[in-house]
């Protein structure tokens, strides 16, 4: 069975889409004009609407518990063969009344019926009459009040009951595409208007780049000669310093939409993190943890470098003391998970709901991405098949973690 169309779940989402009080007018005004009982069920089998025009002896069976349980799975039943076939179904109930089912399916995928009837085609017989005695014992109801609840039944023919089951289908189907359709197109609008919003990010970043663009060749010539400088000097630090300069600003200068393997990501942020060590000394420590096999996992360039600039910058730095920048890689399943841990100062509550609207710091110190626009990249790449999650108290530190496929299609 279809689990879900255009994104929206089937199972328990009918009530979701309609509207539950037109449907409900529908249905309360179609039994009061045919005089027979009706109700809208979702895939399960539950009910969407509150029953209408219901027998005594209907109310009576589902008052029991164990009788409400064979209805409910009576009427999923009849909806099953109803889709199945795609059209009407006249069926039995457990309790030997004749019900209706009329499916109601949008695009090929079912999404509940209306199921009316509660009817009998002939009067009642001896052998029907004793079958609701056996079923009373079990319901725990009065065998002689239910018998006489199934004699008041009406008797109709099986014309008049398909006539209005045909009837009421029609305008329910109607109802349940019309949500369908507007629900969809929602969701439509929103997907155009966030990749509308992440152009407008992509064209800012490539702009930046633009201003900022230092010709490569000139860039790389005077580090290169810089760092032999170093070298006859005997300055190995400084020299050591310079190469990871160098590899970072080669990483840097890529075109910001390239993704890249989650290991050159890492080598990236080892560079980046011996230069501020250079800068900080022991104010700050850092401990990298990956998992080998989740490092064949691809990300956006530069998606790490703002998670660990901000703990640096915001929790590290302002803290008397230092502390320590945690970053681990994990696999679990599917997903890879990359977790920066600092030891800082911590965020308020309220500073956390804000950061990825991009309200503090709205923009990266060294790269210029700040952590919303590492989130709508991340949206980008992945759709929604990725995360990005902050955790932080005051004194307690910040945790932000990313969630990305362990295989990028």
């Amino acid at each position: 069975m279809v689990e879900s169309i255009y994104g929206l779940p089937v199972h328990g989402y009918l009530r979701e889409i309609i509207e539950v009080s037109i449907m409900q007018e529908l249905v309360d005004k179609f039994a009061r004009a045919t005089s027979v009982a009706a109700i809208v069920v979702d895939v399960d089998g539950s009910p969407v609407t509150i029953p209408s025009n219901f027998s005594e002896f209907c109310q009576m069976v589902r008052s029991s518990p164990v009788g409400e349980k064979g209805c409910y799975e009576s009427d999923r039943r009849g909806g099953e063969a109803a889709a199945r076939w795609n059209s009407l179904s006249l069926y039995q109930c457990h309790c030997t009344l004749i019900d209706m089912a009329a499916p109601l399916i949008v695009d090929g995928v079912y999404w509940g019926a209306v199921l009316c009837g509660q009817v009998l085609l002939e009067p009642p017989s001896q052998e029907q009459l004793q079958q609701i005695r056996s079923l009373a014992h079990r319901f725990g109801l009065d065998e002689e009040k239910l018998c006489n609840a199934l004699k008041k039944i009406e008797v109709v023919t099986e014309k008049k009951i398909r006539a209005a089951g045909e009837l009421l289908q029609i305008v329910a189907n109607y109802i349940v595409e019309m949500s369908v359709s507007r629900i969809t197109s929602q969701r439509l609008t929103q997907q155009l208007k966030e990749k509308a919003d992440m152009e407008r990010v992509m064209h800012q970043l490539e702009l930046r780049a633009l201003q900022s663009q230092v010709n490569p060749h000139f860039l790389f010539n005077t580090l290169n000669a810089a760092c032999r400088l170093a070298m006859i000097e005997g300055a190995s630090q400084t020299e050591e310093l310079i190469h990871a300069l160098s590899r970072l600003l080669r990483h840097t200068l890529r075109k910001i939409d390239q993704i890249v393997p989650l290991r050159e990501e890492l080598d990236y942020i080892s560079n980046y993190l011996f230069i501020q060590k250079t800068r900080y000394g022991d104010h700050i420590d850092v401990q990298i943890q990956a998992q080998p096999e989740a490092l064949d996992a691809v990300i956006p360039i530069m998606t790490l470098q703002p998670l660990v600039e901000n703990a640096i910058v915001h929790g590290l730095e302002p803290k008397e003391d230092g502390g320590t920048i945690f970053i681990t890689v994990q696999c679990y399943g599917e997903k890879v998970c990359i977790e920066v841990r600092d030891t800082g100062l911590g965020m308020e509550p309220g500073v956390v709901c804000h950061v990825l609207e991009g309200n503090r710091s709205g923009q990266g110190h060294t790269t210029g991405l700040g952590l919303s626009n590492v989130y709508q990249r991340l949206r980008h790449c992945f759709g929604e098949d990725c995360g990005l999650e902050i955790f932080g108290s005051p004194g307690e530190g910040t945790t932000v973690k990313v969630l990305i496929p362990a295989r990028h299609k």
